[in-house]
């Protein structure tokens, strides 16, 4: 394997998988390759690029089955979201949560590799029990912070508050991901928090022609009853899937 001065290694669950923006149906590209690309194209120098997310995880089995094989990579930056899926079951204690983050943040340091913090963005205002939902949301942001308020090394980039990008015009028919806009958002605020300026333009694309939102039984047809089914039989929209990217990659400056 080449080996490069940054070596970056994504994990988490549909949010860093990338759901909602598909290059190509079942391809998901998503923010993180994004700040690959983009990366790469204003260091001017190629990076090595992995991605080991997994969509429908739970936050402590993306530390139980993802961050070893990440950190076996020998990574100089990884990043970690994760909880999303947590908050939608309200009984899950909120600090069993962050301490994923912690967790997270003890083997960065035994390992010597930088720590990239996101928040994910925060999709409650087009969900059912979106409030209740919200708030958890805020509870959990609070507590993750509180876990690295005194690590201001700690790279952070926090979508959560981002009330631009909770709003309409980022999401995908699902009402739970992001779409292309709102991946680039995000992947606008990585590259901005390791000190570069991204494209003007990915923080707000153009919008693309409107989806019609679905009527109300439709949208519990079509996404939310395969989420309560598979909460019932204990299964999760990740299983059988691999990371897309399990192996560094090459990733290339475009050519300007």
């Amino acid at each position: 394997m080449q080996q490069h001065t940054v070596r970056y290694v994504a994990i988490g669950d549909s949010f860093t998988e990338g759901v909602g923006d598909e290059v190509l149906p079942g391809a998901p590209r998503g923010w993180a390759d994004l700040v690959a690309q983009g990366w790469a194209d204003l260091s001017g120098e190629p990076i090595g690029y992995a991605n080991l997310a997994i969509r429908g995880r739970l936050a402590w089995p993306i530390i139980e089955e993802q961050l070893e094989p990440a950190l076996a990579l020998r990574p100089t930056h990884l990043s970690f979201n994760g909880g999303g899926n947590d908050m939608l079951r309200p009984k899950t204690p909120l600090s069993h949560i962050a301490d994923t983050f912690s967790r997270v943040l003890k083997r960065c340091d035994e390992e010597g590799v930088q720590l990239i913090l996101l928040s994910g963005a925060d999709p409650t205002r087009h969900l059912p029990l979106g409030r209740m939902i919200q708030r958890r949301g805020d509870l959990l942001s609070d507590a993750v912070l509180d876990r690295v308020a005194d690590r201001p090394d700690v790279i952070r980039a926090l979508n959560w508050p981002d009330k631009t990008l909770a709003g309409d015009g980022f999401w995908a028919a699902d009402r739970l991901h992001m779409n292309a806009r709102g991946h680039h958002r995000v992947a606008a605020r990585v590259l901005t928090a390791l000190g570069f300026e991204p494209p003007a333009d990915w923080w707000a694309l153009p919008d693309e022609a409107a989806v019609p939102r679905q009527r109300q039984a439709a949208y519990y047809r079509e996404h939310v009853a395969p989420w309560v089914r598979r909460r019932l039989t204990g299964t999760s929209s990740g299983d059988g899937r691999a990371p897309k990217h399990p192996t560094f990659a090459t990733i290339e400056p475009a050519a300007t």
